[in-house]
């Protein structure tokens, strides 16, 4: 795959810094269409940014596991900690399809959540990183909320 364009990343880019959030929102889908290089650095630092938007940063945990660069993997594990549904269950689906198995051990604590979307995303996701549950005490225990720092 070749990169995209450079001036319509540019304009891309552009775009992401506007105030509009909508406008980032776009600017984010258009990224992770794109890929490339310059895409999936900016998507990393995308939904690193506890300032940003968290639709913003679940589209950009979204993207990147569309373009299935594994440079993505530790970005999107500590995005499992982010406040909002969204981001949390796109990083869920993203480290699922990138296929690295450092995901496993941050993922299989969503098998016991109170949360069933989280669960069956986070069971999906393991089931295609070739986890196997030959220990079911994560699916026996009580569920239990999933706990998220204050500071985002």
């Amino acid at each position: 795959m070749t990169d995209p364009d450079p001036n319509i990343i540019k304009q891309i880019l552009a775009e992401l810094r506007d105030t509009n959030k909508e406008r980032r929102r776009t600017a984010v889908m258009k990224l992770g269409m794109l890929g490339g290089d310059e895409a999936v650095r900016t998507l990393i630092m995308v939904i690193g940014n506890r300032h940003e938007d968290l639709i913003v940063r679940g589209r950009a945990a979204l993207m990147l596991g569309k373009i299935g660069d594994t440079r993505a993997v530790e970005p999107l594990i500590r995005a499992l900690d982010t406040p909002g549904f969204q981001i949390t269950l796109n990083a869920v689906e993203a480290l699922g399809k990138l296929g690295d198995r450092r995901a496993i051990e941050p993922l299989k604590r969503f098998l016991s959540t109170d949360h069933e979307k989280y669960r069956e995303a986070a069971q999906v996701a393991l089931n295609k990183l070739g986890y196997e549950a030959d220990d079911d005490r994560y699916l026996d225990e009580e569920p239990v909320p999933v706990r998220r720092p204050q500071n985002f």
